[in-house]
Formats: C-alpha cells, sequence, structure tokens
C-alpha cells in the first residue's frame, strides 16, 4: 500500500479541515433549532455530532465559528436536536445556508414546527426524533466550541418503533460525509459482539500459563 503523508503543520487550516471531513465518515447530523432573544426560531445542521454521556444523558455538538445556533444556547440555555431523516434531504440541506439572524430556517425553507414539551424552542414537526436539551456546559478549542447539552426529554414517532426501540431503517437517518457529499442508510449488517468468555480457541488472559 502506498501512501501520501499529510501534515497539519504544512497546510491551511481549510484544506486540512477538507481532509479530515472527507476521512472521518459517516458523522451523524444534529439537526438543532432554537430561539433567540428576540423571537426568532433558527435551525440549523451541525456534522459533528456525538452522544458525550449516559448518565446523566448529554449529547455534544461542535459549532464551528460563531453561528446564530451557538449564540442562541448561550443566552437561552435551550435547544433540540432532530434527526435529519433521508425524506427531509433538501430541506436539511437548505437550512445549511446562512441567512440573516432575522430570518426563521423554519419560515425560509418551509417546515412546521412543532412544540417541545419541556425547552422553549419548538421541535421539527416532520423529523421522527428530537431531543429536547437543555445547555450543561460549553468548551472552546480554537476557532470551535462544543455544545454539551443535558437530555431533558425525547420523542420518537410510533411510526419508526418495533415495541420500544427506534428501528434504523424507518429512521432511515442521513450523514455527512466529504465536500459536498451525503450518506444515507444503505445496506444493515447485524453482528453481535464477542465477550472474552466466548472467543473461539484457547484464549488466555494475560499473565495466565498454559
Amino acid at each position: 500500500m502506498t501512501r501520501r503523508d499529510f501534515d497539519p503543520a504544512q497546510m491551511s487550516s481549510s484544506d486540512f479541515y477538507q481532509l479530515l471531513t472527507a476521512v472521518v465518515v459517516p458523522r451523524p447530523i444534529a439537526w438543532v433549532s432554537t430561539t433567540s432573544v428576540e423571537g426568532i426560531d433558527n435551525l440549523a445542521p451541525h456534522s459533528f455530532y456525538t452522544v458525550a454521556s449516559v448518565n446523566p444523558p448529554i449529547v455534544q455538538f461542535t459549532s464551528v465559528g460563531k453561528k446564530d445556533s451557538l449564540r442562541n444556547i448561550q443566552s437561552q440555555g435551550e435547544f433540540v436536536v432532530n434527526l435529519t431523516p433521508a425524506s427531509l434531504f433538501e430541506q436539511v440541506n437548505a437550512t445549511g445556508t446562512d441567512f440573516p439572524a432575522a430570518m426563521s430556517e423554519f419560515d425560509a425553507v418551509g417546515l412546521s414546527r412543532e412544540s417541545s414539551t419541556v425547552v422553549a424552542p419548538p421541535r421539527v414537526k416532520d423529523s421522527p426524533v428530537a431531543l429536547e436539551c437543555r445547555l450543561h456546559s460549553t468548551l472552546e478549542l480554537g476557532d470551535c466550541t462544543l455544545v454539551f447539552g443535558t437530555v431533558v426529554y425525547a420523542v420518537v414517532s410510533t411510526s419508526v418503533l418495533d415495541g420500544d426501540h427506534p428501528q434504523i431503517g424507518l429512521l432511515e437517518p442521513l450523514s455527512r460525509l466529504g465536500r459536498n457529499e451525503w450518506g444515507t442508510l444503505g445496506s444493515i449488517q447485524e453482528l453481535r459482539r464477542i465477550r472474552a468468555k466466548d472467543w473461539p480457541g484457547h484464549f488466555r488472559a494475560a499473565g495466565q500459563g498454559e
């Protein structure tokens, strides 16, 4: 295998960013809805997103630069993470447009709001999942801000549930790849994790003799 070297110290930050986002894939998308002090509902996709803690339940997304989502969260202390289904592909992409802060992406893109149960910002009505969050903390790293939100309420459409469990094939989540590329679910494979005691062959714990 022939490899090419990429040294971030010898590259512009934007060029290395393009490399990182092309190889750290696929990335789930936090479709973040917030409300400003003036009462404007903002909605924007953030593709640096993950679960940060199980107990308490905390999700995390990264704001690259100081965007409306971040400003609203820091001033109001609440936000909603909506799942981005493939059926709303065009709308998800459109909410990434740099509209002025006084314009609501809900209205510009034509998405319906739904009142949240615990927090003030609305949910995306046609998204099958919404996590209502209160700001836990933020962490600034370079030109980015990591936003940690405690999940205080969650709703899932019954149309994507098998009993109490959301079905991935019904959720059909979008993901971000490199450049202007997006990912859809594709084929699904199931594979159970193997516990050490079930490992095939003559497994020996570290330090254990024959």
